[in-house]
């Protein structure tokens, strides 16, 4: 894992996105000697791990009446677009 500046990475930020793209590279941008952002390449997930994370995570049984109350909340808003 490679350690750039914040500078040095703008400069470059194109030849910054080819390593990543083309060598799985994973780079820590630095400022002022402080780690603030990581650049790495994207995860993608498979029908597999959306399926385990959908059973872990079980539906939320408050979801339904949390909308409602939300929606009830909810008042039109004239902006009198149709005269």
């Amino acid at each position: 894992m490679r350690r750039l500046t914040a500078t040095e990475a703008a400069r470059r930020f194109s030849q910054l996105l080819d390593a990543v793209e083309a060598r799985g590279e994973t780079f820590v941008l630095v400022r002022r000697g402080r780690a603030v952002a990581t650049i790495a390449p994207a995860t993608a997930a498979d029908r597999k791990t959306v399926k385990a994370i959908l059973r872990t995570n079980g539906p939320d049984r408050a979801w339904a009446s949390e909308l409602r109350a939300l929606r009830a909340g909810l008042t039109p808003e004239d902006r009198g677009w149709n005269g």
